[in-house]
């Protein structure tokens, strides 16, 4: 267990200088986009803040994880692409949790934690 534990890591690590780097910075800058997008259009809409409504209103729950799916699903899904490429290229294989673990860090983590601070510094700017 702590030689795949120490694998995860060494191969995580070695993504910030192999091939496809440049997808480290564009990656979360285009979550950041999209979550700036999505929180101006909350706060005009004049929907709460995303992660604490996700947090607060267990009975919208499903139907924030929808939205939210829909509005950053395309950019998870290039994050999962790229990095399948960037696996094979460098490990000939494919590795699911580092997949995952990539893909969360450079898409879906940037975007809820952005898309609630959006809405709110919209709201301020709209009053």
């Amino acid at each position: 267990m702590e030689e795949i534990w120490h694998r995860i890591v060494e191969n995580l690590m070695a993504r910030f200088d192999g091939p496809l780097h440049f997808r480290l910075i564009v990656q979360p800058v285009m979550a950041v986009i999209f979550a700036t997008l999505n929180g101006v259009k909350d706060a005009k809409e004049g929907k709460p803040a995303y992660f604490w409504a996700m947090a607060t209103s267990p009975e919208h729950r499903k139907e924030l994880l929808r939205d939210g799916w829909k509005h950053f699903g395309k950019i998870f899904i290039l994050a999962i692409i790229l990095d399948v490429i960037y696996q094979v290229k460098v490990n000939h294989m494919v590795y699911p949790g580092e997949l995952l673990i990539t893909a969360l860090f450079l898409a879906a983590i940037p975007y809820v934690l952005l898309r609630g601070p959006a809405n709110r510094i919209a709201r301020l700017f709209m009053k």
